[in-house]
This record gives structure tokens, C-alpha cells and sequence, in this order.
């Protein structure tokens, strides 16, 4: 595990499982075009996610089990310094998946949780691509903070989306994330990961935020209706 603080506290974790593991998570992933999947489709925001536990195959039910238990919480708050705790209602979270011409604009995430009014302090992203190439981008980008503006200042830190490799990164530090253009991939390739968040009682500086706060690529700024659909989504 390799702790950073640039733009924000966040950890790189390599190898995170076993690899036979971490092959049959990524095949019990859904078929990207079964109805099951609640679809993200906009100029914002492309991709699939699934929380239902109902729909995770065995091996993927036990994992999202053990990212919820005491035990794996609980060495998670030793580390962070912070103590969690887990959605167990993987509100946002579960799994995501994304096609070429995915997309994810640059970010701040939910604040406080809509349902428990906890904050939402850590983010957990597992990435489970076999040989994703980092060409095909999909590179979860980190950027600093624009107090000013509340807006994303400058790219610090560009993260690969590499096979078996876990991010967890503290989400209440103006944390701006995401990617700024759009997945590149193979047609038969999908950018698979297991997105997992844990909160805390919320400080009493906490943002009241409880929608994402997207913000516009550089090639969208002066759109009228994109800016409205950030605006709508916020709320």
C-alpha cells in the first residue's frame, strides 16, 4: 500500500486480491446489456451500475460481504485514522461498467449520505479489467481545488486503471475526480470496477452537498444545455 496526499489524502493498493479472485470477480460482472443495469446516459456521464445485491453472483456477493464487514471496516479506520462506517445499502456504489465512449466528467461526489446522514469520507474503487491498455484512457484523474471558483483548478495526478488495483481516496477534501474524455476501447472490452464508499458522523464544516456537483469539460463550457444538465443533476 503506497499512501499519498497530492491533491488529497488517497492510497494505491496493487494486487489487491488473489488473482484467480479477482478473475472470477470480473466474470460474474452482468452482461453489459442486461436489463438489470441502471443506465447513465448523458453528456456528462455514460456508464452502467448495478447495487441490487440480489443480482451479484456468488463470489462477487461474498466480496461486497467482506468490504462490509467488521473487520475489513474496522483495519480500513485504523489506516485512514478516521473511524467508518459501511452503506450497506451501496447507495452510488456496487458495480460500474463502462463501454467505448464511456465518460465521466470531473466531479465532486454526494456529501452527506440522503438516507443516514452520515458523510461519505472514503471512496474504495476496485478495478477489474484484465490488460486494460491505459491508451484507451478511463485513468481516474485527481485535481486540485479552486476555493474561488468551486471549480477544479489544475490536473495533479492521473491514476491507471490497472487490473487488480484498489484506490481508496479521503472524497471530503474538495475532491475533484473523474476523467475528462471519453473511453477509447475495444468494442468487446468494458471498463469494469466495484465501487465501495464508508462514511462518518459528519464535522460540522461538511458540505450539505447530497448530489454529485459535475462540472463542464473545456469543450463544453459555453453549452447552454449541458450546464443546465449539471445544474439539474446537482439538484
Amino acid at each position: 500500500m503506497e499512501f499519498y496526499n497530492d491533491p488529497y489524502p488517497h492510497y494505491i493498493i496493487d494486487n489487491f486480491v488473489d488473482d484467480k479472485i479477482s478473475h472470477e470477480l470480473s466474470n460474474e460482472f452482468m452482461d453489459f446489456y442486461s436489463p438489470d443495469w441502471f443506465s447513465y446516459d448523458s453528456e456528462i456521464e455514460v456508464k452502467k451500475a448495478c447495487n441490487n445485491w440480489y443480482n451479484f453472483p456468488k463470489e462477487t456477493y461474498k466480496f461486497f460481504q467482506y468490504l462490509n464487514s467488521p473487520a475489513f471496516v474496522q483495519s480500513l479506520s485504523e489506516i485512514t485514522g478516521i473511524q467508518l462506517v459501511p452503506d450497506h445499502g451501496l447507495h452510488g456504489a456496487g458495480w460500474h461498467i463502462q463501454p467505448a465512449g464511456g465518460k465521466l466528467n470531473v466531479h465532486l461526489d454526494y456529501s452527506i449520505h440522503p438516507k443516514l446522514g452520515l458523510e461519505r469520507k472514503f471512496n474504495l474503487i476496485f478495478y477489474l479489467t484484465p490488460n486494460w491498455n491505459t491508451s484507451w484512457g478511463g485513468n481516474l484523474e485527481m485535481w486540485s481545488h479552486d476555493s474561488e471558483i468551486n471549480r477544479p483548478k489544475k490536473l495533479i495526478k492521473t491514476i491507471e486503471n490497472k487490473f487488480n488495483r484498489v484506490v481508496i481516496f479521503d472524497t471530503s477534501q474538495n475532491s475533484w475526480h473523474g476523467f475528462s474524455k471519453s473511453i477509447n476501447c475495444p468494442s468487446d472490452v468494458y471498463r469494469k470496477s466495484i465501487a465501495m464508499y464508508y462514511l462518518c458522523e459528519a464535522s460540522e464544516n461538511a458540505s450539505k452537498r447530497n448530489r454529485a456537483l459535475f462540472v463542464p469539460t473545456k469543450e463544453q463550457e459555453n453549452n447552454s444545455e449541458i450546464m443546465k444538465l449539471i445544474e439539474k443533476r446537482s439538484q
